[in-house]
């Protein structure tokens, strides 16, 4: 997963029609596992378009956002938040999450 900039995120809002955003901070236990747990799904999913930013570095967008805490997944479809993820529970977990979101 590829690590995105604040100007990333906003490139992909314009030219993508659905993608996931992994937000983390790099000092959470409960984020490191759940970034192991999501790329493994972004293997079963690998046309779909994956990212993920240290939410310290976006601070005006966890505003915006309302970002609750971390780890957070967000699906975007259209340019817009369609689902935020706080739970990661397991991997089949997401994997039927991502599924019905494609």
């Amino acid at each position: 997963m590829k690590d995105l900039s604040a100007q990333d995120i906003l490139n992909l809002m314009e030219q993508e029609n659905v993608f996931f955003l992994y937000l983390y901070t790099p000092l959470c236990g409960t984020c490191q596992v759940a970034g192991k747990m999501l790329e493994i799904v972004e293997k079963l999913f690998p046309n779909e378009t994956w990212g993920k930013c240290d939410l310290n570095y976006i601070p005006n967008f966890a505003l915006e956002w309302e970002v609750e805490s971390v780890p957070c997944l967000l699906l975007f479809n259209e340019s817009r938040i369609m689902k935020k993820v706080y739970a990661f529970h397991s991997v089949p977990y997401l994997y039927e999450l991502i599924k019905e979101t494609v």
